[in-house]
């Protein structure tokens, strides 16, 4: 089985800075350019996190400041 596919899995939830948001299982560490969104918890409550919080499928690059011009 895969274990990212583990029903009975304890999970985080990473999110990367083009607010892509993943699901990791905690035996891994955590992979560069990535950093924990959700402490580990079971599996599906992981995906409901992203779900309420990923709304914007689009990747998106860093935030930028705001322009002064328009504030």
């Amino acid at each position: 089985m895969n274990p990212f596919d583990d029903p009975d899995g304890t999970f985080l939830v990473v999110v990367n800075d083009q607010n892509q948001h993943a699901l990791w299982p905690t035996f891994a560490p955590v992979p560069d350019g990535w950093h924990e969104a959700h402490p580990a918890a079971p599996r599906d409550v992981c995906l409901d996190h992203i779900e309420r919080t990923w709304t914007d499928l689009a990747p998106g690059g860093p935030a930028r400041p705001a322009d002064p011009a328009t504030g």
